[in-house]
């Protein structure tokens, strides 16, 4: 039986260039402050304020620069400051309510049109990773998490992503991580 490291990805921020240069200043750089378990990912040691019509969080952003800018909230998040979080793979915002970003050091202002999401549970995985849990890229699997505390929950509707550049472990968010205790050092099993 192989398992799969499971990590709970807090809120945070994904921003394009522009939205740096808005934020931060014309060519400023994000600074990194600590990596993360997918390779080249970063959490910055700037943060911003979310602004939804009903209340406000503060959130890390995750580097590098991205394509297109987005937020990335757990649905009890969104609901607290009144945004509706539609569930998506990363990058899909097509058709997404927006927010502001705030930058709570110089007032500075960035709207999103769209971009707020609650992040599809997924797996990382290498090809060769893959293969050894004989999946592949965009399936759709169940994953059965053991915790300490009698909570054993089976997660359903979890996309495989496939590539040379991950590193494997699975991601939920904190929703996700509370119902099913799923603290500290936590595998899953892929279950068919």
């Amino acid at each position: 039986m192989k398992k799969v490291l499971v990590e709970t990805s807090a809120r945070h921020i994904h921003l394009s260039r522009e939205a740096v240069d808005v934020l931060f200043g014309k060519g400023y750089e994000l600074t990194p402050f600590k990596d993360l378990s997918q390779p080249g990912q970063y959490a910055c040691a700037e943060k911003l304020t979310v602004v939804g019509p009903k209340g406000s969080l503060k959130a890390s952003i995750l580097g590098p620069t991205r394509p297109a800018s987005q937020v990335e909230l757990s649905l009890t998040d969104a609901r607290s400051i009144g945004v509706t979080a539609l569930i998506r793979e990363s990058g899909d915002i097509a058709g997404t309510q927006g927010c502001k970003l705030v930058n709570p050091e110089t007032g500075a202002e960035y709207v999103l049109t769209e971009g707020v999401i609650a992040a599809k549970r997924h797996i990382h995985l290498t090809p060769a990773d893959a293969e050894g849990f004989g999946v592949a890229d965009k399936e759709i699997v169940n994953v059965k998490i053991a915790s300490d505390s009698e909570r054993t929950t089976i997660f359903g509707d979890v996309v495989v992503r496939v590539s040379e550049k991950f590193a494997p472990a699975m991601h939920i968010d904190t929703d996700e991580a509370n119902a099913s205790c799923a603290f500290g050092t936590v595998y899953g099993e892929i279950v068919k």
